[in-house]
């Protein structure tokens, strides 16, 4: 006989999705209204506007697509990109690559401009690049590296790619609300990011924002956009101005409950107020990672503070030690992928999850595991080290 589901509460300190917010949680179980309720048209409307503070932009399509980052990425693909046109891909980590496969199913070219990963995208190499095939129509990139932790130049490759008269795509996955996060500023056409990173809601949205310019390329495309439910065209009817709304699809509405609420919880905090408390926590973390004799692989005028690859001591199983992380503690932290799998672990420091306590728990926790299986660390001088960093 089947019971109801009940998980073993987590602490969720890995790549996403990271801890929600217990005001999210509690907004996501209001009573569910229809998805042309004038109510709910009303809430669409402010988040709209929360998304535009967020963004840190004045583009009137910005909104929530109803699936979750993965799906935000292609959106902005699917829209912009046309059989045979060329996108450069500044590719520095998984996500890169995902992207140049979102252009080849696509019927358009790939020229892949590649750094190490663990390292930001190299603006001289894209200008090269840009240089070298003035027919590109496109310059993607992300812009916080999940898969490393890095933090990319945004201001500076957007720049070179409106020098060259390219379009952008940019991922802000990872980075929004967790940094600065400026569409305006950097010149961006389309940005795409997730809910359940550092706005800390649940899984399962997709915040997007599209320029003039990049609305007008879609409205000027030579071909159909190949996806029904992803196309911009229809979706804009969907999410326009006032209370008459062109059905598109049923929203998720609960679903946007928990963003409507995560995005007033960062306009209460304010943008620069939730950037410093991830830095914050990060030194913290840094501090007492380094102290146990670990390290980080990126730079540190590189590095993303809500989400950190540190190094795995040598001799070291490291899915033994998440797994006895989950199995002890209850806590959770990521793996390497691709190139990074087996030598970094992933601590994600996200939202609501970016706070004293989790700094405490992972490092005394990682700490205590590592003991366990007799690794190489410094035992003893994690936790004055966390508490020197905060004071």
């Amino acid at each position: 006989m089947f019971q109801s589901f009940n998980p073993t509460p987590r602490t969720l300190m890995g790549p996403g999705p990271s801890d929600v917010n217990p005001r999210i949680l509690s907004a996501m179980g209001r009573p569910t209204i229809g998805h042309l309720d004038p109510e709910f048209i009303r809430m669409m409307d402010e988040i709209k506007a929360l998304l535009q503070f967020a963004f840190q932009t004045k583009n009137e399509l910005t909104i929530p697509v109803s699936a979750p980052g993965s799906a935000g990425m292609e959106t902005c693909f699917v829209n912009l990109v046309e059989p045979g046109d060329k996108v450069i891909i500044c590719q520095n980590g998984v996500f890169g690559s995902r992207m140049a496969d979102n252009v080849k199913r696509l019927g358009g070219s790939s020229v892949i401009v590649e750094d190490e990963w663990g390292r930001a995208v190299d603006p001289s190499k894209l200008e090269a690049a840009l240089k070298a095939h003035g027919d590109a129509k496109i310059v993607a990139f992300v812009h916080a590296e999940t898969s490393t932790g890095v933090r990319s130049d945004a201001a500076s490759l957007c720049a070179l790619a409106q020098k060259y008269d390219c379009l952008t795509i940019v991922d802000c996955v990872t980075s929004l609300g967790g940094c600065d996060v400026n569409l305006d500023a950097w010149g961006a056409d389309a940005a795409y990011s997730g809910t359940q990173k550092c706005l800390s809601c649940a899984p399962g949205l997709s915040p997007l924002s599209f320029s003039e310019r990049a609305v007008a390329a879609v409205k000027n495309r030579k071909t159909p956009v190949s996806s029904w439910f992803m196309d911009l065209n229809l979706v804009m009817g969907y999410w326009g101005e006032g209370q008459t709304r062109a059905y598109h699809h049923t929203a998720p509405v609960n679903a946007l409950y928990g963003l409507h609420e995560a995005l007033v919880v960062l306009a209460e905090e304010g943008l620069e107020a939730s950037w410093a408390r991830h830095d914050r926590n990060h030194q913290a973390l840094r501090a007492g990672v380094e102290a146990l004799g670990l390290s980080f692989i990126v730079p540190e005028d590189e590095r993303l503070a809500q989400l950190n690859a540190i190094t795995i001591p040598e001799g070291v199983d490291e899915a033994t030690i998440r797994r006895e992380l989950l199995n002890q503690f209850n806590l959770e932290i990521g793996a390497g992928l691709g190139s990074l799998a087996g030598k970094v672990w992933r601590v994600g420091l996200m939202g609501y999850a970016s706070n004293p306590r989790n700094v405490l728990l992972c490092v005394t926790a990682l700490e205590a595991v590592l003991s366990q299986y007799n690794a190489h660390i410094n035992r003893g001088a994690a936790i004055p080290a966390i508490n020197q960093a905060y004071t």
